[in-house]
């Protein structure tokens, strides 16, 4: 089986360099245009099954680099909720201690004010993609940066902090074996 994990477009939220999750923040222009460029040049994995988290920028991403697919969504893929920290520059958040004991603490418990743990955004993100892996059918994933990082770090460990979450409608292609993650590659395509 072959799951493929997508980051949505660019949003406000990227392009001001924004601590967000929960905000439902749309594509902005440039990253529509961005995805439809995308998906004239290069090769996106196909599926038999297509799915969301459910938020505006997976929806329209989906249908920038697909069309108009049958899709479910999964709640559970949503982004990290930010909680007290959300909308806020990540220049600003440097200097909060609350922040870096939470980025420090990445695969533990440590909430957020307000949000979630890392650990938390694990759970949830393996519980919404249990049944996918026990279906064994190539699977499309449109979601969020920070949740596929946490994921991938933990199916592929050993990687510093971040190294899975990639640019704006990129991604990655893990692949399954006995419902269990065996390796996983960069996508696109060029």
């Amino acid at each position: 089986m072959k799951l493929t994990l997508l980051r949505h477009g660019i949003t406000e939220g990227n392009q001001n360099h924004l601590c967000y999750g929960s905000t439902d923040l749309p594509l902005l222009p440039e990253g529509i245009a961005a995805l439809q460029e995308a998906a004239r040049t290069k090769r996106y994995p196909k599926a038999e099954h297509y799915y969301t988290s459910g938020m505006r920028r997976t929806e329209q991403t989906l249908e920038m680099l697909y069309g108009e697919v049958p899709h479910e969504v999964l709640p559970g893929l949503r982004e990290i909720d930010c909680g007290q920290l959300e909308m806020l520059p990540f220049a600003q958040l440097e200097a909060l201690p609350e922040f870096g004991k939470w980025m420090r603490d990445a695969t533990a418990d440590t909430p957020v004010p307000g949000g979630e743990s890392f650990r938390q955004v694990l759970q949830r993100g393996l519980a919404a993609l249990v049944p996918l892996l026990e279906r064994n059918e190539d699977a499309v994933c449109v979601m969020h940066g920070g949740i596929m990082g946490v994921l991938l770090d933990y199916w592929f460990p050993g990687k510093p902090f971040g190294h899975y979450v990639p640019q704006p409608g990129s991604g990655y292609q893990v692949t399954v074996e006995e419902g269990q993650p065996v390796a996983v590659c960069p996508v696109p395509e060029e």
